[in-house]
């Protein structure tokens, strides 16, 4: 073989590789957990504007429903922790003490402020994030979300993607307020109704899942989130069974993707491997910066355990642009 065929069958080689290496990292992606909540208080339009802003792929908002059953972005079926209802509606309290959205109608909601997720003694969850009571934030519709991340996908030419979880449907139900079909229909009002629609639906509850799935039909990729068994759920059904090879099969008869709280993963890495034969995708949550495991000296290098060495397809982080900044330098490095 002559130095010029060898020279040019090794750019060959070398393109070839470089071209499989690109489309394994491109093939990873980052879910913004309720917009830039690193940053902006959670599940608000400007939280999910800077998300998107940052590089987000997808932009996740939980969702839930008011007494004149409109879905609302927030994180919790009540609404004490990150808004200002106490002052405003002091009396719509329940006996459990909290305020739920169910019982609030969606002009009632708007006159609420959101702020910064707080303890019970008043104190932000996250003492660095952004100031108690500063600027002015409101509750959006999931219509508005949507629109705003449609808008913004129309001005620059992007398509990043949405992945709503509906907040406990048991409880819905129970409270008269099912909530399966009309979420499918807001979803498909925009656009968002086949596998190939950028979005998926989240749920810690199978049932409802698998409803939407056997009896719904829907072709939407559906998440299965799961949970700790010694995790304590109020008003919430969730999914607790160990993530073994025979449990992530039944999994993928309904769902496209299980998602486990990230702690599942580090005490058992196969999980990835089994979830990945059963044909799906594995998205841990949630990934903090201001929250880093002991483990790990900075958070890139949680980053790269999970992306790189775990080999995750994708995580729910509090701060997406680290997430994209982490992914780009590595496939800038490769």
């Amino acid at each position: 073989m002559n130095k010029k065929i060898f020279s040019l069958f090794i750019l060959f080689l070398f393109a070839t590789i470089l071209s499989l290496m690109t489309a394994e990292a491109k093939e990873k992606f980052v879910i913004a957990h309720r917009g830039a909540s690193g940053y902006l208080p959670e599940h608000t339009l400007p939280a999910y504007a800077m998300a998107y802003a940052m590089g987000a792929d997808y932009i996740e908002p939980d969702v839930v429903l008011t007494k004149d059953d409109v879905f609302i972005c927030v994180h919790d079926i009540y609404i004490d922790d990150t808004t200002n209802v106490k002052e405003v509606f002091p009396e719509r309290q329940r006996p459990d003490g909290h305020w739920y959205a169910v019982d609030f109608t969606l002009s009632e909601i708007k006159q609420l402020r959101v702020q910064e997720r707080a303890k019970s003694d008043g104190t932000s969850v996250f003492p660095g994030r952004f100031p108690q009571g500063l600027s002015k934030f409101e509750i959006p519709t999931f219509s508005e979300m949507i629109e705003l991340i449609q808008g913004l996908n129309k001005s620059t030419g992007r398509n990043v993607g949405i992945c709503p979880e509906f907040k406990s449907p048991s409880f819905h139900e129970k409270e008269g307020h099912p909530g399966e079909e009309k979420l499918l229909e807001i979803l498909s009002k925009y656009g968002y109704d086949g596998k190939d629609s950028k979005v998926y639906i989240q749920c810690f509850d199978p049932d409802p899942l698998k409803k939407l799935h056997f009896e719904l039909k829907t072709e939407i990729p559906l998440v299965q989130l799961t949970g700790e068994s010694e995790w304590e759920y109020k008003n919430e059904i969730a999914y607790t069974k160990e993530l073994t090879e025979e449990n992530l099969s039944e999994i993928a008869t309904y769902a496209s993707v299980v998602s486990p709280e990230k702690s599942r993963i580090e005490k058992n890495p196969d999980i990835v491997k089994w979830a990945h034969e059963a044909g799906l995708e594995i998205i841990p949550y949630t990934f903090r910066a201001d929250a880093l495991p002991e483990k790990y000296k900075t958070f890139e290098d949680e980053l790269n355990q999970f992306y790189m060495v775990y080999d995750v397809d994708a995580l729910f982080t509090d701060f997406p642009d680290r997430a994209v900044n982490f992914l780009m330098a590595k496939y800038r490095d490769r």
